[in-house]
């Protein structure tokens, strides 16, 4: 197919067909590729699912169409709100890949945690991934939380966790991932609903 011969085609498609693994030459991962979550019990709406996965494929492409290899970035939305990890060569470089996010249809907010810096390699990628693995595991071991609700990103051994939760499952999730071995700092960008708010959803038949 000639659509593969444009690079971050070709990447994406590999993205898709490695989620698990990490690529030494992608510059750009979607964060969709790497936290899977149910449609049917996410919190968030079928359509807030799909706006989230629209805006990482747009801000990826675009990123790669004005930066290319240089950068490494990841991006991640949640309800409309994306995370931008990763590394870039300099500080206006960082502001240009924020901007570019910002202009994506229908994003609510950024935050922009990138840093100056050389890409990370291999084993950096890896062992960032093997952490999320294992926060996601230990989140769905603990039986007084729902682990779908939240999404896990780590970045240099620093540990996102995005989503819609209660007070009380955003405290109890914190314990989880600070316990979790080669976390090294938590980051909380979790929406916060009441009790009653996360009983409603949980009355709602699965689509």
């Amino acid at each position: 197919m000639k659509l593969l011969k444009h690079p971050f085609l070709h990447k994406c498609v590999l993205i898709a067909c490695l989620t698990a693994s990490v690529s030494a030459c992608a510059p750009i991962l979607m964060g969709g590729a790497v936290m899977v979550s149910l449609v049917a019990t996410d919190r968030r709406t079928s359509g807030a699912q799909l706006e989230d996965e629209s805006i990482e494929l747009r801000a990826a492409k675009r990123i790669w169409d004005n930066l290319g290899d240089r950068v490494h970035v990841n991006i991640t939305s949640y309800n409309r709100q994306v995370l931008i990890t990763g590394e870039v060569p300099s500080a206006q470089d960082r502001v240009e890949v924020e901007q570019i996010v910002a202009k994506i249809e229908n994003v609510r907010s950024t935050v922009n945690e990138l840093a100056v810096l050389g890409n990370t390699g291999l084993t950096q990628r890896s062992s960032d991934v093997i952490v999320s693995t294992r926060v996601r595991a230990g989140l769905v071991d603990a039986r007084d939380l729902f682990a779908n609700a939240f999404k896990v990103v780590t970045m240099r051994g620093t540990t996102y966790i995005m989503g819609r939760v209660t007070q009380r499952e955003a405290n109890r999730a914190t314990e989880v991932v600070r316990s979790t071995p080669g976390v090294q700092k938590v980051v909380r960008l979790l929406e916060i609903i009441s009790e009653e708010e996360l009983q409603a959803l949980s009355l709602k038949p699965a689509p």
